[in-house]
């Protein structure tokens, strides 16, 4: 009987990694496996139909071509690019226009001083502002981003963490720089690598401006500036056909003016269920030129709508304290002490009926109130002033709070998601403030607000509830609010004839 020595294990080992090493590849094996199964089956494919095989492969080349083939243009994204615009100032004057040069800096190449980017063609400025007096390469300009804060903006100014602290250090107003929000811009003027000036764009009329202290160099002073535009008035009118959004859009009505036309009328008029085919309406509104150029259109002076054979009529007016309002022409005000409808809703889900059958329960019970069917999270809005008596969950209504207006009125706003931060019992709340957003809480078959309205305790339908009429203007100012007021109601009647007399009327 003979014996076969075995090898020992690192011998095996050595020459098993060695015939590894020399074998066929991973490729060569597997164009092996190729050749011997799959080029048999097409062979045979061929042989059983070769028509069918020819169009079958010319299809497949066609999509391997398609899906291949390479891109024409080379990839330019850059997610770490950002905009700079380099201010070209006028003469030096707050009424000669400037000119900015838009350049583009990518993330890879921050460290390039601005004077280093190319420049690309001028254009007017669209935010309005008035030049100053620096060098032509000095300002920079960033739109502030979701995200951004002062450091990070700074950074990408090419500005270093000791001007961030040099600015930011002296506190008070200066803080205001540290408020920001998305869209806004922020513009440096640096010279010599030393921030001189910054300036946060509010609007087109409106920016905060910092600028270096002429005795202290590492402090800034601080001034919020409001230009003043030239004001035209431009008045339109439309028929109703379809909605009151496409008759304003056919006239030339923007549809922040057309929101303000319907906030107006809003405690006369339900926008959502009162508009009827062939309403009239008419609005004279302020267009806002700055150095001569169109900037946007200002607020609605003077407005009427006819509604289901009622004529209304309303003129904006400023009272001796500085406030602002509507009123109608015998100086009435057009705001009501109450909202006619809390929230934007799409829908009424569920009318006011005292006989009405419960969809959950099925059983024959009071609906109190009106159900606006709205998206979940939608703004609830307060009716009116007043003291919230209840905030909690209570029953079938779920998250449900309860204002008191007054001693003779009483809202109620049922199957909320949840509440605004700090309402609670007890709060003290405004007409139009969010105090909670519309869900389905308690017994509820979809988001809604469930909405009522009483009166010395008795509830009433919040649709037809006659409204009560908030203060009018006073006897010892109504003469003065009938001087300013006459032109505008003038311009209101016969457009353009008066608008020369409506301009310079003091």
């Amino acid at each position: 009987m003979t014996t076969k020595k075995r090898r020992p294990q690192a011998v095996r080992n050595k020459q098993r990694s060695k015939s590894s090493r020399t074998g066929p590849s991973l490729f060569a094996r597997a164009k092996h496996a190729f050749n011997t199964i799959y080029w048999q089956r097409i062979q045979a494919a061929y042989r059983l139909d070769p028509k069918r095989f020819w169009v079958i492969f010319s299809c497949l080349l066609v999509v391997g071509l398609l899906f291949n083939w390479p891109d024409s243009a080379p990839d330019s994204s850059n997610d770490g690019s950002m905009r700079t615009i380099v201010i070209q100032p006028g003469s030096g004057t707050d009424s000669s226009p400037a000119t900015i040069t838009e350049t583009t800096d990518s993330s890879t190449e921050r460290e390039n001083s601005p004077s280093e980017l190319n420049d690309e063609a001028a254009e007017n400025n669209p935010i309005g502002t008035p030049p100053v007096e620096a060098a032509p390469d000095s300002w920079q300009r960033f739109s502030v981003e979701d995200g951004d804060n002062l450091s990070k903006l700074f950074y990408r100014a090419n500005l270093s963490d000791r001007d961030v602290y040099l600015f930011t250090n002296q506190g008070g107003e200066i803080n205001q720089f540290t408020d920001l929000n998305v869209g806004q811009e922020l513009w440096f003027d640096i010279q010599d690598g030393h921030v001189m000036q910054v300036k946060l764009i509010y609007d087109q009329l409106n920016y905060l401006m910092a600028t270096v202290s002429p005795t202290d160099t590492e402090s800034y002073d601080v001034e919020l500036v409001t230009l003043q535009p030239d004001i035209r008035y431009e008045s339109a009118s439309a028929t109703i056909s379809n909605s009151l959004f496409l008759a304003a859009t056919r006239v030339g009505i923007s549809d922040r003016l057309t929101m303000e036309l319907a906030n107006i009328f809003g405690w006369d008029i339900d926008f959502a269920l009162d508009i009827r085919e062939n309403d009239q309406f008419k609005v004279v509104y302020e267009k806002l030129y700055l150095d001569g150029e169109f900037i946007g259109d200002g607020d609605i002076v003077a407005a009427s709508f006819d509604n289901r054979g009622r004529h209304l009529q309303a003129v904006r007016y400023t009272d001796t304290n500085g406030d602002t309002a509507y009123h109608a022409p015998d100086g009435r005000s057009m705001r009501k002490a109450f909202l006619r409808t809390p929230v934007d809703f799409r829908r009424i889900s569920s009318h006011f009926n005292l006989n009405r059958r419960h969809p959950i329960l099925h059983t024959i019970r009071a609906h109190k109130g009106v159900d606006y069917a709205a998206d979940r999270g939608t703004p609830i809005r307060s009716a009116g002033d007043g003291r919230v008596s209840f905030a909690g969950v209570k029953g079938g209504w779920g998250n449900v709070i309860i204002i008191q207006h007054g001693e003779t009125y009483k809202t109620l706003y049922a199957h909320q998601s949840r509440f605004a931060r700090g309402i609670r019992e007890g709060s003290r709340v405004r007409q139009g403030q969010v105090i909670g957003y519309v869900g389905s809480s308690g017994l509820a078959s979809g988001p809604h607000l469930h909405y009522e309205f009483y009166v010395n305790g008795v509830v009433r339908n919040p649709v037809t509830v006659d409204l009560p009429e908030a203060e009018p203007i006073g006897a010892d100012e109504f003469e003065r609010f009938r001087l300013q007021t006459a032109g505008l109601l003038a311009l209101l009647q016969d457009g353009a004839a008066v608008e020369q007399q409506v301009a310079v009327a003091p």
